[in-house]
């Protein structure tokens, strides 16, 4: 099975996932609304969500916010990790409150990680609570533009029924 499928999900998660990445109705049920269009109750929604998100097949689920207009900020960061300490980092960053996601990558940096706080001072504590329980330098890359990208990887039901990726 490809590392990319997780037991327990089926063909209606993928739809569910699928329906639910463009956005959320705006009303006052919306989860009955989602259900509806894919044929179930609002109850059942909400589960599956409960069950994606507890099992890691979804890491989060929420609105995104241009968080600068509110008087916050995001700053992207960057840590060189010696291999044998990968795992023991990436719980120290991801032990700090204010880190939005946290990923490898390979590279001399090879740990990149997302600060969103309240404002520029508070994402600089941040990086230096980082920078202090991890002995490592931190490089921090504020952002500097707004870019709009809207990644999305289809799904494929057939994925989930034959039990591995074609």
């Amino acid at each position: 099975m490809s590392d990319c499928l997780k037991p327990g999900l089926d063909g209606d998660d993928l739809q569910l996932i699928e329906r639910l990445h463009g956005g959320l109705p705006l009303c006052d049920h919306p989860f009955a609304q989602v259900g509806a269009e894919l044929g179930m109750d609002e109850d059942e929604v909400i589960e599956r969500l409960q069950r994606l998100l507890a099992q890691g097949v979804l890491t989060r689920f929420g609105p995104l916010y241009q968080i600068e207009k509110a008087g916050g900020c995001f700053v992207l960061a960057a840590l060189e990790v010696p291999p044998e300490r990968f795992d023991e980092v990436a719980a120290l960053v991801n032990a700090e409150g204010e880190v939005a996601h946290n990923y490898q990558r390979e590279h001399a940096l090879n740990m990149w990680f997302v600060v969103a706080a309240e404002s520029a001072a508070q994402a600089d504590d941040a990086l230096a609570r980082i920078g202090r329980s991890t002995g490592l330098k931190v490089h921090a890359f504020p952002k500097e533009r707004e870019y709009f990208v809207e990644f999305r990887m289809p799904l494929d039901r057939t994925m989930v029924e034959a039990g591995r990726a074609e």
